[in-house]
């Protein structure tokens, strides 16, 4: 969120823009020293002759050795323009295939940044066992053989490459830009004096004698002439005083064959990730990874927004391939295509050492279960979090509160969670309740929890420099906060005014800070949040971190954390360890832990362990709906999936039109909440006009009958890594057509397809189908045939129709009783919707458990699989049978992430009893053929009961009602015809 006019009176120094993105606020390359020479380091590789650019680094090929373990081996890595200075370099093999490759300084002068894996991993990859690598050490290179891959390290010019199928996947330093600035001496400068400017005419010749008499650097063919900000840099009025000198790496990532790449969020671009060097290049210039508050910021630019995660993707009909750099300090990624089917990626990072995961695929499904090895899946959140989320900056007082809830209940609207922004707490001292307007906290929280809902609160990372403040009085005597370059207590200016800034690198901050959210006394705990309880949840926000008065919003490069380390070494992680600490914090409060729900609006890789994200402060424009589908889709990609973007977007007055097309999309979002800024206009949906107003309300109770559908789909990604929003070239790998689609998505493993309406005016849109299957209208039941090799449909789109499609083959189960909170749900009956596919058969899952325990890793749970399949002839006499499978029972170590359930599962745990009444109402089975004449329940007795059925002719429906199943048992039912 960003400062309206009357919060800036209280700042009013700061000049906040008003009204748009001020891009020079921003660094652009040429704006960043080491991003300028990574580039002019290219440059020069480009403008070389053909053929004799070589990379000045090779490996001692005496100093190869096969590690211990045989996963590996170790090297020493020297640039021959500095023969004195050597590299360490690792290469190890993992048990899923993965290849690391770790280098980084020998006996340096200074130490670099080594830590950024070990927040993002979340533990010690596997490696291959011994016999599964095979290393052959050569004259030239070095090659490891594995499960049919190849692993080569070249001596002479240093070149890594990994081969799948005698193919050319990722190449490392192909191009000859790998770079790694060691650490050096400062130049002593010559002294300085004051003399007398000379005439314009003896300066030029003065200059053309001192160029003449300026020697020959050795290393300019690869450095470049000039120290380009090597020891000090100045953006607008801030100077970083970089103490360490130059340390950037440049790395050249190509992928032979691929011509799409997707993923390094966080930016306002397309899926498949638009060129920005080369002829015609879309964007000029680079991708940026450096977190950041941006205000109002473009719906199409490589610009930093709030979070980082250096994960890409490599995608052709051959094979998905990919990298993750752990890296988190400032980056900057070149995209181009020196060949039609091939794409160079160049990748410039401040500091830090080289730490390059290697992810071999080779299809979606494998690179994203390679990642969530790595650094985790997705957390299952509770329900209701999956539910929908009504904000404002702000909900002015407790009363307020109490009323939007009454007129969501009074128009019929369900919700699940009403959130407060900043203006709740006293000054904006979190914590602390502003009691004018919020005198009763706990009464107004415990009024909406009656009704089954939660509520969420903002809490920033600035405290207010305050010592009648407690927690910032704490956090100076426990010296937990970050501090300047001269080692005193950091001082920048955000909300409160005068703010300072918890490390939380330093351990000590873990334990304090988790005592705030206490709900009770506890020992060691001096001051908590007394007016707190168990149904009072967490948004995180500004933890970029955003400081108004630092350079481009945030702090100070050369400001000091935890260990000594530099913030520019660990910027891009700082948000996520604020989230983590706060799930922590949530988790450690009660006595049973509940499931956390912290939303995050900074991440990097693995903040997907710790809760949600949002796309930031988008604007109310039909431009940034459609920017945000694409950004919640590469957020998935990198394993952000409990991401969305907020309906009818924080700045502006969207119409109702764009407001009802923002809640069609929103509603498809794995995260769905509508927020506003404090100086827009009151637009929560009970507010719109007709049609408008029931058209909302109709989708808001849509989101709430697909929650089973959501949350199944939750539970598969928590334990594969899979994304929620599936695009296109995930879904078809080989669909050419559908490689560069980030306009319809496909949720999860379920079956549905939607295409969202994100244009004014659209009255009919064009899906693409890539496959020869029937699919259906999920709500009309309407067929569509696609065909092979693809085919276009054209839908119809009045302002209460946009395309979600049911794909053939698949099992829906929804519930679909109207309540006013998912909680209240929990004992309503099911109804399935079969959609048979081409051949007649279709199948499906349901997960469930409490929503909010930990109880499902111990088993408590229900995990069902739905199949149908036509027997005999589907035109002739035959039969349908429908069953339900108990799959927990089936497969027992892939119910849960990364726990085993064979010894703890039984079909009568205690939640499966919780619910064993609650039944199946209704079954719809879509694509019959022909009008059954018998439904039968096969239940074990001697003559299976005869259900009742209706038949619509018109639409080929098959209606079983009230079948007497139970969701949670298994059975199988029979549709006959002759």
């Amino acid at each position: 969120m960003r400062p309206s006019v009357s919060a800036l009176l209280l700042l009013a120094t700061l000049a906040l823009p008003s009204s748009a993105v001020k891009n020079e606020d921003f660094r652009k390359c040429k704006d960043s020293a080491f991003c300028r020479r990574g580039r002019a380091l290219a440059q020069r590789a480009k403008d070389a002759a053909p053929g004799s650019w070589k990379s000045p680094y090779t490996v001692i090929d005496e100093a190869v050795r096969v590690l211990p373990h045989a996963s590996g081996i170790t090297a020493v890595l020297k640039n021959e323009l500095y023969p004195e200075i050597k590299f360490r370099i690792e290469v190890r093999v993992h048990d899923d295939g993965v290849v690391r490759v770790r280098a980084d300084e020998v006996k340096g002068l200074k130490k670099r940044y080594d830590e950024a894996a070990s927040w993002a991993l979340i533990r010690e990859p596997v490696l291959a066992p011994q016999y599964e690598v095979t290393w052959i050490i050569g004259a030239w290179e070095t090659t490891g053989y594995y499960k049919g891959r190849e692993i080569r390290v070249y001596y002479k010019p240093f070149r890594i490459v990994l081969f799948q199928e005698d193919r050319e996947d990722i190449v490392l330093n192909g191009e000859g830009l790998f770079n790694m600035e060691h650490f050096r001496e400062k130049t002593p400068a010559a002294d300085k004096t004051e003399e007398e400017a000379p005439a314009p005419e003896e300066a030029a010749d003065q200059k053309v004698v001192e160029q003449r008499k300026k020697p020959v650097k050795a290393t300019a063919w690869f450095e470049g002439e000039e120290e380009d900000g090597y020891w000090e840099e100045t953006f607008k009025s801030w100077t970083d005083s970089k103490p360490k000198g130059p340390e950037s790496i440049s790395l050249d990532v190509t992928f032979p064959g691929h011509q799409h790449v997707y993923g390094i969020p966080q930016h306002a671009a397309p899926l498949s990730l638009p060129t920005t060097t080369g002829p015609d290049s879309f964007f000029d210039d680079p991708y940026r990874l450096w977190n950041l508050d941006v205000f109002e910021h473009e719906a199409s630019s490589t610009m930093s927004l709030y979070g980082s995660i250096p994960l890409m993707h490599a995608h052709s009909d051959k094979s998905t391939v990919g990298i993750f750099n752990a890296v988190a300090s400032e980056t900057w990624i070149d995209v181009s295509h020196p060949k039609p089917d091939s794409t160079l990626t160049h990748w410039i990072s401040e500091s830090g050492i080289l730490d390059v995961f290697l992810l071999p695929g080779p299809t979606p499904e494998d690179i994203f279960a390679q990642y969530a090895r790595l650094t985790g899946a997705p957390v299952l959140p509770p329900l209701w979090s999956l539910a929908y989320h009504q904000c404002r900056w702000n909900y002015i007082s407790s009363q307020d509160v109490r009323e939007v809830q009454k007129a969501f209940d009074d128009n019929e609207m369900p919700v699940d969670v009403l959130w407060l922004d900043i203006e709740y707490s006293e000054d904006h001292k979190y914590f602390m309740w502003k009691d004018k307007t919020f005198p009763d906290p706990v009464e107004m929280i415990e009024d909406v929890a009656a009704i089954g809902r939660k509520m969420v609160a903002i809490v920033d990372p600035h405290l207010k420099r305050d010592n009648n403040y407690p927690a910032y009085k704490e956090a100076t005597e426990l010296d937990i906060l970050v501090k300047s370059s001269n080692n005193n207590n950091y001082e920048g200016w955000c909300w409160p005014g005068s703010s300072a800034w918890v490390d939380f690198f330093n351990p000590a901050a873990w334990t304090w800070w988790q005592g705030l959210f206490s709900l009770k006394d506890k020992e060691g705990v001096k001051w908590r949040w007394e007016k707190s309880t168990k149904n009072l949840f967490i948004w995180n926000d500004m933890n970029e971190p955003s400081v108004f008065n630092g350079p481009e919003i945030t702090m100070q490069k050369d400001n000091i954390h935890y260990g000594g380390w530099e913030h520019r070494d660990v910027h891009n992680i700082n948000g996520m360890l604020y989230a983590n600490q706060t799930a922590r914090a949530l988790l450690a409060r009660e006595d049973i832990p509940k499931r956390p729900f912290v939303l995050s609006r900074s991440f990097f890789a693995g903040s997907q362990r710790h809760g949600a994200i949002w796309t930031g402060d988008n604007m109310g424009t039909w431009e940034h709906m459609t920017v945000g589908l694409q950004m919640a889709l590469a957020d998935g990609i990198a394993g952000m999936t409990f991401s969305g973007a907020d309906v009818g977007g924080f700045f502006g007055n969207p119409g109702p039109e764009m407001l009802t097309r923002w809640y069609q999309l929103g509603v498809f979002f794995p995260f769905f909440r509508a927020h506003a800024h404090i100086d827009t206009k009151r637009r929560e949906p009970y507010l719109l006009e007709e049609p408008y107003k029931s058209i909302v309300r109709d989708l808001l109770r849509l989101r709430y009958s697909l929650l089973p559908v959501w949350y199944t789909a939750f539970r598969e990604t928590s334990v594969t890594g899979m994304p929620l929003l599936r695009p296109q070239y995930v879904m078809f790998p080989k669909d050419h057509k559908g490689f560069a689609i980030d306009d319809q998505f496909y949720v999860g493993s379920s079956g549905l397809l939607v295409k969202p309406i994100t244009q004014e005016g659209v009255t009919e849109t064009d899906v693409w189908l890539a496959e020869d299957e029937v699919y259906y209208d999920y709500f009309t039941y309407k067929t569509y045939q696609g065909a092979k090799g693809g085919k276009s449909i054209t839908l119809q789109t009045p302002i209460e129709k946009f395309p979600v499609l049911i794909r053939g083959g698949s099992i829906l189960p929804t519930r679909q009783r109207p309540r006013r909170s998912s909680t209240l749900m929990k004992q309503d009956p099911f109804t399935i919707t079969i959609a048979l596919d081409s051949s007649g058969t279709a199948s499906g899952q349901l997960y469930l458990d409490d929503g909010e325990s930990f109880s499902h890793e111990k088993g408590e749970l229900v995990w069902r699989e739905f199949q149908a399949a036509v027997l005999g002839k589907r035109k002739k006499k035959g039969s349908l049978q429908i069953m339900s499978i108990d799959l927990a029972a089936a497969k027992p170590d892939q119910a849960v992430d990364n726990t085993s359930l064979s010894e703890t599962y039984t079909a009568a745990n205690a939640f499966a009893q919780s619910i064993k009444d609650v039944k199946v109402e209704k079954i719809k089975v879509l694509g019959l053929l022909k009008e059954p004449k018998k439904v039968s329940l096969h239940n074990g007795t001697w003559e299976p009961p005869q259900l009742a059925w209706e038949w619509d002719n018109a639409s080929s429906v098959l209606t079983i009602k009230n079948p007497s199943t139970k969701i949670a048992e298994d059975w199988t039912i029979t549709v006959e015809w002759v």
